[in-house]
C-alpha cells in the first residue's frame, strides 16, 4: 500500500490532484477553526468545556466537524448541501419540470445543481439565523448563562455574523466544486469526510478519559469489527444479468453482449440516517425551546423523558423503524424498475429466463424489495450502536464506532480509493491496494 501511495506520487498528473486536495481541506479546516464576527471565543470554549454534548444540533455538528458550536465562519459545514441535494431529489420525482430538465442530459443537470445552490443559500441563511438568534438568547449551549456574543443587543453584530456564516456556506460550496474539476474524488464527499474525521480522534480520547485504557480498547476492538462489516455490506451488491439481442443499424451490427445491474444491499446510503435523524431531533427542538419555564406542559415532560436523551428503549425502537421507512421510500424514488425495464426493452435487452416489459418490471421490483431489507436492517443496526453505548457505557452521544460517523467515513474512503486506483491502472501500476 506504502509503494502504492510511492507511484501516486510519482506521476505528476495524480500528484498535483492529491496536493491541490490536501491544500482545501487545509483551508477548509483553517475556516472551521476561524470565529465570525462578534463571538466571545472564551465564553464559548467556557461553556463547552462546562456543559455535556446533548445539544439538538449534534447531527449538524458532526458535518461542521464541531465547527457549529465554536460558531465559526465555516460553522453551518455541509449540511444545508446535504438537505438541498436531498429536497431537489425528491422534488424531480414529484414535480413535471425537474423530472424532464433530469432526462435532458447533461444541460438539464447543471440547471438542477444550479437550483440546488440557490436552495443551499436560502437554507444556509435560516440555519445561520436561528443558530444566531439561539446564541443571542442562551439557549444554543444547554446549561451555560454565559454571553456567547460580545454584544446581544446589536442588531448590526446579528446580520454580520448571519452574512458570515451564510457566505462561508457559499465558500464551502465553491471548494467542494473545485476538489470536483480539479482534484480526484466527488468534493462534497470528500469535504464530508474531513468534517467527520475531524471529531473521531477526540472522539476515541473521550472514551479512553472517562472510561479508562481496557475499555478503550474494547471499543477499538469492536470498531474494527464494525469497519470491517461496514466494507462488506457497503460493497456488496446483487447482480442481474443482462443479454442485448444482436440488431442491424445501417450496415454495422449491434449488441450481442452481456452485462448485468448491479443493485447494492445499501441502494440508499446513508440517506435514511440522515431523514430520520432529522425528524427526532424535532422533539429535542420543541423541549429546547420550551425550557425555563416555570408550569411546562405535560407533552414537554413526555418528550424530554422518552425522546430526548436518546438512550430510552422507545426513542431506539422509533429511530429503528424510521431508518427502514426511509430506506424503502428512498430507494423507491431513486430506481424505477419500469424505466429500467423499458429503456432494456428499446435497446433489445432482456434478462434470462425474463421476458421483456412488464415481467421484467415485476422481477425487478422483487428482486429490489428483498435485497433492500438487509440493507434497511443494516443501517437501523449500525446506527443504533451509539445509543446503546450511551445507554450501556454512558458514553457520549458522539460515540466514535457507529452511526453516521462510520458509514460516512468508510464509504467516501471506498469511493476515493477506487477512483486513485482506477487512474493508477491506467498508468499500468498494480493499484492502490495489493
Amino acid at each position: 500500500m506504502l509503494g502504492a501511495f510511492a507511484n501516486a506520487f510519482r506521476t505528476p498528473d495524480l500528484r498535483r490532484k492529491l496536493l491541490f486536495v490536501l491544500f482545501v481541506i487545509v483551508l477548509f479546516r483553517l475556516g472551521s477553526q476561524i470565529p465570525a464576527p462578534g463571538v466571545n471565543v472564551a465564553n464559548v470554549e467556557g461553556c463547552l468545556n462546562d456543559i455535556k454534548d446533548n445539544s439538538v444540533y449534534n447531527l449538524i455538528n458532526l458535518f461542521s466537524g464541531g465547527a457549529l458550536l465554536q460558531l465559526t465562519i465555516f460553522a453551518l459545514g455541509i449540511m444545508p448541501y446535504i438537505t438541498a441535494s436531498i429536497i431537489l431529489q425528491l422534488l424531480v420525482v414529484v414535480i413535471p419540470r425537474l423530472e424532464a430538465l433530469k432526462n435532458e442530459g447533461q444541460a438539464g443537470q447543471q440547471k438542477i445543481t444550479q437550483y440546488t445552490r440557490y436552495l443551499t443559500l436560502a437554507l444556509a441563511l435560516l440555519q445561520a439565523t436561528g443558530i444566531v438568534a439561539l446564541a443571542r438568547s442562551k439557549q444554543l449551549l444547554q446549561g451555560c448563562s454565559n454571553d456567547l456574543l460580545y454584544n446581544n443587543d446589536s442588531i448590526q453584530v446579528f446580520l454580520v455574523m448571519v452574512v458570515t456564516m451564510t457566505a462561508g456556506t457559499a465558500v464551502i460550496m465553491w471548494l467542494g466544486e473545485l476538489i470536483t474539476d480539479r482534484g480526484i474524488g466527488n468534493g462534497m464527499s470528500i469535504l464530508i469526510f474531513t468534517q467527520v474525521v475531524a471529531t473521531f480522534p477526540g472522539a476515541l480520547w473521550g472514551v479512553k478519559q472517562s472510561k479508562g485504557w481496557a475499555t478503550f480498547a474494547i471499543v477499538m476492538a469492536i470498531g474494527l469489527v464494525i469497519v470491517a462489516g461496514v466494507i462488506f455490506i457497503e460493497q456488496a451488491q446483487r447482480r442481474i444479468p443482462v443479454q442485448y439481442a444482436r440488431r442491424m443499424v445501417g450496415r454495422k451490427m449491434f449488441g450481442g453482449s452481456s452485462t448485468y445491474i448491479p443493485l447494492k444491499v445499501n441502494q440508499a446510503g446513508i440517506i435514511p440516517v440522515i431523514f430520520a435523524s432529522s425528524l427526532l431531533y424535532l422533539p429535542a427542538m420543541a423541549v429546547q425551546f420550551n425550557q425555563g419555564k416555570t408550569d411546562q406542559a405535560k407533552w414537554v415532560t413526555w418528550l424530554n423523558d422518552y425522546l430526548v436523551g436518546g438512550d430510552h428503549p422507545l426513542y431506539m425502537a422509533l429511530y429503528f423503524g424510521l431508518i427502514i421507512f426511509f430506506t424503502y421510500f428512498y430507494v423507491s424514488i431513486t430506481f424505477n424498475p419500469a424505466e429500467v425495464a423499458d429503456n432494456m426493452k428499446k435497446y433489445g435487452g432482456f434478462i434470462p429466463g425474463i421476458r421483456a416489459g412488464k415481467p421484467t418490471e415485476d422481477y425487478l421490483a422483487y428482486v429490489l424489495s428483498r435485497i433492500t431489507l438487509p440493507g434497511a436492517l443494516y443501517l437501523g443496526l449500525i446506527s443504533l450502536i451509539p445509543l446503546i453505548a450511551f445507554a450501556v457505557l454512558h458514553a457520549s452521544q458522539k460515540f466514535p464506532f457507529g452511526g453516521t460517523s462510520i458509514l460516512i467515513m468508510v464509504g467516501v474512503a471506498l469511493d476515493t480509493v477506487k477512483q486513485i486506483e482506477s487512474q493508477l491502472q491506467q498508468r499500468n501500476y498494480e493499484g492502490f491496494l495489493r
